[in-house]
């Protein structure tokens, strides 16, 4: 079993003994998430780290999501409710990346693959995408890379 669902597990424990509803009720959501993930396809699997990190960024951005639709319809108490889980989860997610470090590493990737000119954000994303797996949303990251080809 990976490091990561180790943790998950023993923490879900520890915040059932504490009362924590908030805490026991994400971590409840977060393994679901990851079993679906291992049984989905042909065969059942082992998912590794970097896996259940992407289940887990996907579960983040759901909630992020979902706080925004609650706030935008005037729903505050589930909207908080969303933003509480969505913190919970990024407590097991790697740190984000900054504006600046992400411009950084743009900056790089654009020079790595010789790209010039809008049309090659393709050649850019596919050597920028490993770098910043996890660490930045791919919709922050595209529009990064759409702003310095544009120049």
């Amino acid at each position: 079993m990976s490091a990561l669902k180790d943790k998950l597990k023993a923490d879900l424990t520890a915040s059932m003994k504490s009362r924590d509803e908030v805490r026991t009720r994400t971590i409840r959501m977060a393994l679901a998430a990851v079993n679906v993930e291992e049984v989905s396809g042909k065969t059942a699997r082992e998912l590794s780290d970097d896996e259940i990190i992407k289940v887990l960024t996907k579960e983040a951005k759901k909630r992020r999501e979902a706080a925004e639709a609650f706030s935008g319809a005037g729903r505050a108490e589930q909207a908080q409710a969303e933003v509480d889980e969505q913190a919970v989860l990024e407590e097991y997610l790697p740190a984000q990346l900054s504006d600046e470090e992400l411009g950084e590493l743009v900056d790089e990737a654009i020079a790595e693959s010789g790209a010039a000119g809008p049309q090659a954000m393709g050649q850019v994303m596919k050597v920028l995408n490993p770098k910043v797996a996890g660490r930045a949303e791919g919709g922050r990251v595209a529009q990064a890379v759409r702003s310095r080809l544009a120049g």
